[in-house]
């Protein structure tokens, strides 16, 4: 996902007018790194057994990407945990947070707890589309370190309260990745950096110093090693920028230091959420010698312990810096300095740094043990729990340990006790395949989740979330694919949800709402091409939401409302040309828009596009809840697969114009991004289950690679991770609202997944592998199970799921029509 533009603009509209600037980049081709070899083995323990230090011990050895590593004064260097199966170290220690910092993947390396509210990660870059997350794995400069990260987006945004540690003298220019030269950037070497879930170390090579990071919930812990006197600068200019001309845009800031060893601030940010609030409070673990506050880049008198403005910086002096390690606590808070200041006191009260890190460890390693699998090989392994790391980064935590939090009516609201907050919603991608899977191993906090989707149509005065990010609708991408979600949990029976609100407030989007083209939606039966831009795109994914929503209807008892959604559903059918079999842009008139190119994204190569990060050989195959209707629209089931077919078998070449996100091609197929991503799966509802497992297979094999350029396109906020996780599983969701899940090709001998209520389920796949990809025969707890699909609500019950695989296709597995998967609608 990349959003170009927000939604709720006026035709005329463009990148300025939608609340962000972003350049048009040119996007080339990255270099592809080499696989990194990494370091096993216990260097802390044996060195402790030898009685001499880790860093002598690690002298000469290799860190994570095969460098020697020379031993130095400062920290004992923490050893890259072994990746062999069943080490000591546990699950984290096939975690590779490297893994889809290159490429467009778009992620950071950094510290953070699951769903947590800080992300304190290294920012190379804050200027580019490639550096969405503020890090990049071709990047050689680091500007410093920063609290808050956007995993896998396709927009930047966040990078707050950056973090500069230094020695010599007070340098304020951030400079820029291509000249760094005399500015506070310091280069480094990827040889002298590591990182796990929850840790994350650095050695800055101008100054000597060594960072080391951890988290809690919502407190950033930073531990610095300085080789002689040195500072700290706080850059609150510094955020994630549209394009490398213009600075962040930041308004009512302020900076106040209150102690020598305290610090705090507050600023709104106009960004992607354009007006969002951040507060901080920073402790230190000694006092600073001098605080200098700096305004526009020029110093207040000596003595200011306060500044009020928009381009403020302050620096910090330690003339003892190299004496002890310098340790800094920075609590974030959405809500205010006070909220700020007790997330940190209440999360982190001490200064025992390792204490935190380990704390960080087990919370990582009991989600991490969610799911176990047996049989993985290191690449395996590497792939899928890094992709489980990946899906439990987001949503991100937005409520104060006391329960406050900024709704999206900007207003301060206390939730009830035990309830949370939750922010960074990437609702047009996340519906297809992580909340699916948080539905199995995070039922109590998908349960929450939706309270809080259920919440946020209730404050904001956009209605239902659509990318709510911090207090802020940011409207990016289509659709409002929350319905999805809220409406997966019911057909779920997921409780604690009061659904007959929830239909309540989407109501009014279904039936009143006129923002968006839904006037013309709803007049023509689709979104015409020359009424509005991305028409085909919002026609197919609106029909879907109907769908969503008309099941929120039946639940709440409103029939009528369902009846005629249900009805509704079915407007993809309105921009489906049977001649062509493609679906198209439509005229007002009823008119085919002309000319047609199915690989391109749009009629006229002037105009706005007419589909959204695809073009119209993916955007046929987006129906995802009526397919056994659409399949007759093709001419029936054969037909149906051979168009499949004619997808990945196309040329992948794209006309000039196309967008970066359409990537990771297999014919026309994209599986760098999300509209792509149940398509493999189709084969199995046109009675050919066997096309599904050997194509799914191939996209496990060929998409995903345990290096930094590992993703073939950006990571959307863990859905990218979550197809991966669960096409390894042997199930996908095609349809979330259906609550069903579609048989793929199971990768791992025998995997057990921890369920709701203690409950266990096993996928036993033991003759699995490369060759022997295609299912001959399934059973469940025992008995023969003969379709092609299975329930959430058998699974949920836990027990056994056993697939007989060879290395022969078996055309009569899920083929008779009453084996496939339903259609509901």
């Amino acid at each position: 996902m990349a959003c170009r533009l927000r939604e709720g603009q006026g035709l005329a509209s463009g990148p300025r007018q939608a609340g962000f600037h972003l350049s048009i980049i040119k996007v080339r081709e990255m270099d592809k790194p080499s696989r990194r070899e990494v370091l096993a083995g216990t260097l802390v323990t044996a060195a402790a057994a030898l009685a001499i230090s880790p860093a002598r011990a690690l002298a000469h050895t290799e860190d994570r990407h095969g460098a020697a590593l020379a031993a130095k004064s400062g920290p004992p260097l923490a050893t890259q945990p072994s990746r062999a199966i069943g080490g000591r170290a546990g699950l984290r220690q096939h975690v590779d947070p490297f893994i889809g910092t290159g490429g467009h993947g778009h992620t950071y390396p950094g510290a953070t707890m699951p769903f947590g509210m800080v992300q304190l990660s290294p920012d190379t870059d804050n200027a580019r589309w490639d550096a969405c997350s503020g890090y990049h794995a071709d990047d050689r400069t680091i500007l410093g370190f920063s609290h808050t990260h956007l995993s896998g987006t396709g927009v930047g945004d966040m990078l707050d309260v950056l973090v500069v540690p230094r020695t010599g003298k007070v340098i304020l220019d951030p400079g820029t990745r291509e000249k760094p030269e005399g500015s506070y950037r310091q280069g480094f070497d990827h040889a002298d950096e590591h990182a796990e879930p929850g840790y994350y170390r650095v050695a800055l090579r101008e100054s000597g110093i060594t960072a080391e990071l951890t988290a809690t919930e919502r407190v950033g812990i930073h531990r610095y090693h300085f080789p002689e006197a040195g500072h700290l600068l706080i850059d609150f200019t510094h955020g994630s920028r549209g394009n490398p001309v213009e600075p962040t845009h930041v308004s009512d800031a302020s900076l106040k230091v209150v102690a020598p060893d305290l610090i705090v601030g507050s600023r709104r940010v106009h960004g992607w959420a354009d007006g969002r609030l951040i507060h901080f409070a920073m402790r230190l673990s000694r006092p600073c010698a001098q605080a200098v506050l700096y305004g526009n880049d020029r110093p207040l008198p000596e003595g200011s312990m306060q500044i009020e403005g928009a381009a403020l910086k302050c620096a910090l002096h330690f003339p003892d810096a190299s004496d002890d390690a310098l340790v800094i606590k920075v609590g974030l808070s959405g809500v205010d300095v006070d909220g700020a200041m007790r997330n940190l006191d209440t999360e982190a009260p001490g200064w025992d740094f390792e204490g935190y890190r380990g704390a960080a460890a087990q919370a990582w390693e009991r989600e991490l043990a969610r799911i176990t699998v047996d049989g993985a090989d290191p690449e395996q392994a590497a792939i899928f729990y890094t992709g489980l790391y990946h899906a439990m980064l987001a949503p991100t935590l937005f409520s104060d340990v006391d329960g406050r939090t900024r709704g999206m009516d900007t207003a301060i609201h206390t939730l009830p006790a035990e309830e949370r907050a939750y922010s960074t919603y990437s609702l047009w991608d996340t519906y297809r395949a992580l909340h699916p899977l948080f539905t199995l191993i995070q039922s109590e906090r998908n349960a929450e989740l939706v309270r809080d989707l259920v919440r946020i149509a209730e404050q904001s005065p956009w209605g239902p979330a659509i990318w709510p990010l911090q207090g802020v609708e940011t409207r990016c991408m289509i659709g409002w694919h929350s319905a999805v979600v809220i409406a997966e949990a019911c057909a779920k029976a997921v409780p604690g949800i009061d659904y007959t609100k929830a239909w309540s407030l989407y109501r009014r989007r279904a039936f009143e709402d006129e923002v968006f083209d839904l006037a013309a939606y709803r007049t023509h039966g689709y979104v015409p091409a020359d009424v509005s831009r991305q028409s085909v795109s919002k026609t197919l994914e609106y029909a879907y939401d109907d769908w969503a929503m008309a099941c929120l209807a039946q639940a709440a008892g409103a029939y009528e409302d369902a009846s005629q959604l249900r009805a509704r559903a079915r407007s993809y059918a309105n921009v489906f040309d049977r001649e062509t079999q493609f679906v198209r842009p439509r005229l007002s008139n009823g008119q085919w828009a002309q000319p047609f190119d199915p690989r391109s994204n749009r009629h006229d190569p002037r105009g706005w596009v007419d589909f959204t990060e695809s073009n119209a050989w993916q955007a046929t195959f987006l129906n995802q809840h009526d397919v056994h209707h659409y399949i007759t629209l093709f001419g029936g089931d054969a037909a149906f697969a051979a168009k499949l077919d004619g997808l990945f078998a196309a040329s992948s070449e794209l006309p000039p114009g196309m967008p970066p996100d359409v990537s990771g091609m297999v014919g026309q197929y994209a599986h760098g991004n999300e509209p792509s991503h149940h398509v493999a799966y189709l084969y199995a509802y046109a009675g050919q289950a066997w096309k599904t497992q050997d194509r799914v297979r191939s996209l496990l094999e060929t998409q995903y690679r345990a290096a930094p350029d590992g993703l073939s396109g950006n990571e959307d906020c863990g859905q990218m991770s979550a197809w991966y996780v669960m096409s390894a599983l042997g199930l996908y969701a095609v349809d979330p609202v259906s609550g069903n899940y579609v048989f793929g090709s199971p990768i791992f001998p025998r995997t057990e997944l921890e369920l709701h209520g203690g409950r266990r389920l096993v996928i036993a796949a033991p003759h699995t592998s490369a060759r022997n990809r295609y299912v001959h025969g399934v059973q469940w707890n025992g008995r023969p199970w003969d379709r092609s699909w299975i329930s959430h609500r058998e699974l949920a019950k836990g027990g056994r799921l056993a697939f007989d695989m060879r290395d022969t296709p078996n055309p009569e597995f899920g083929a008779d029509p009453a084996a496939r998967p339903p259609s509901l609608l």
